[in-house]
């Protein structure tokens, strides 16, 4: 069962971490300022990919800004292509 984590130090740059059995197995590494969130990276263990982890990751983040009123500025490439290729799924959080 994996877990993910928002941890953040106190200039809030941190990432959303994914952990499987307390094992960090992925991250999406983000900045946060009052009004926006950005996403620099987004990145899985080489032994976890496949397993769907970066949506994963990618739901978690989408869920957290919607639910704290927020923009996403997505530089990673990752995050970047799901906005583009879903762009109706995403207009009301992407920040362009």
């Amino acid at each position: 069962m994996e877990t993910i984590k928002l941890e953040l130090d106190e200039k809030q740059h941190g990432a959303f971490n994914l952990y499987v059995d307390d094992k960090k197995l992925g991250e999406m590494t983000v900045s946060l300022k009052p009004d926006l969130l950005t996403v620099y990276h987004t990145g899985v263990e080489p032994e976890a990919e496949g397993k769907g982890y970066a949506k994963k990751l990618l739901e978690e983040m989408v869920s957290y800004v919607r639910a704290n009123n927020l923009k996403v500025l997505p530089l990673c490439p990752y995050v970047h292509a799901q906005f583009k290729r879903h762009p109706d799924e995403y207009e009301d959080i992407w920040k362009k």
